[in-house]
């Protein structure tokens, strides 16, 4: 792949999981972005730890050579009332374009069953027509806004939410008429799919149309386990779904190759939600790093 063209981000959700906070309670903001630099990672998503005054996260981050590729951001247009969702999106991306941040990474929560001790794929909510309609304009009037300040808005599809399967990915394409990128997650398909056939059958439809990727592995047997006892997607990062490149079962020289192929330029970000009290956040941060520069060469 082309050095010039891919730059290397981590997500702090190794460290200390906001949806988990016992997972990484004792691990600092300074430890996390730190150990992200010495890694050899440019970027960095923002964790609840992080400081949110931007010049001091500025500075932090200065000081260890990385800058701000993108910070999750939750719509709720199902469940909350529209403007409140504008607003919330408003007061983010204005943080986003003082940090200097590309990127922004969106995904509709409202119903969600991704915090919730609820089965995972059982009872992931379905939208309705209205929905669909009231989201595709949501999210194409949230893209617009970040147009405006040089952001790109890029949908995060996730385990969980409405949106997790090919198919809705499809739709919702359909339903922002292409004004909203994709967030491609290579983890979150493979475990929603079982196989990385689908996910790269994604991948190759939207590959031109992708803001931001999350390099994120699975681990199926742990997968297979929440699937047949109906766990909750929390369950299952306590239980190790998800792990770095390298260390799972998805082989990614074909998620690069599309990539490369198709001329992708942007942020790829290493994405695993364990526990690093299991997990070192820092030696599997490593691990991604070299696994990567093997493949890639970046």
């Amino acid at each position: 792949m082309d050095k010039s063209k891919i730059k290397l981000g981590a997500a702090p959700i190794a460290w200390t999981n906001d949806d988990l906070p016992d997972l990484g309670s004792r691990n600092t903001f300074e430890q996390c972005i730190s150990e992200m630099a010495l890694a050899g990672y440019v970027g960095t998503e923002i964790g609840t730890k992080y400081p949110k005054d931007p010049a001091k996260l500025r500075k932090a981050l200065e000081l260890r050579g990385l800058v701000v590729c993108n910070a999750w951001f939750s719509g709720c247009f199902t469940s909350k009332p529209y403007s409140e969702v504008i607003d919330d999106f408003i007061r983010h991306l204005d943080f986003m374009v003082q940090m200097g941040a590309k990127v922004i990474g969106a995904a509709e929560v409202g119903n969600s069953v991704q915090g919730l001790q609820l089965p995972v794929i059982d009872a992931k909510p379905v939208f309705t027509e209205a929905e669909w309609k009231t989201i595709g304009r949501g999210f194409s009037e949230m893209a617009a806004l970040a147009k405006e300040k040089g952001i790109v808005l890029g949908y995060h599809h996730h385990m969980g939410t409405g949106v997790q399967t090919p198919a809705e990915i499809d739709r919702f394409m359909e339903e922002t008429g292409g004004s909203v990128k994709l967030l491609f997650d290579t983890g979150h398909l493979v475990y929603s799919e079982g196989s990385s056939e689908a996910m790269l059958s994604v991948l190759k439809k939207y590959a031109n149309k992708i803001a931001l990727v999350h390099l994120k592995d699975i681990r199926p047997d742990k997968i297979k386990k929440v699937i047949a006892e109906k766990l909750s997607f929390l369950d299952g990062v306590r239980l190790g779904t998800f792990t770095v490149p390298g260390d799972g079962s998805i082989d990614f020289k074909p998620v690069f190759d599309e990539l490369d192929a198709q001329g992708f330029s942007g942020w790829m970000v290493v994405e695993a939600e364990q526990d690093p009290e299991v997990a070192d956040p820092y030696e599997y941060a490593l691990k991604a790093r070299k696994y990567i520069s093997d493949l890639t060469g970046i």
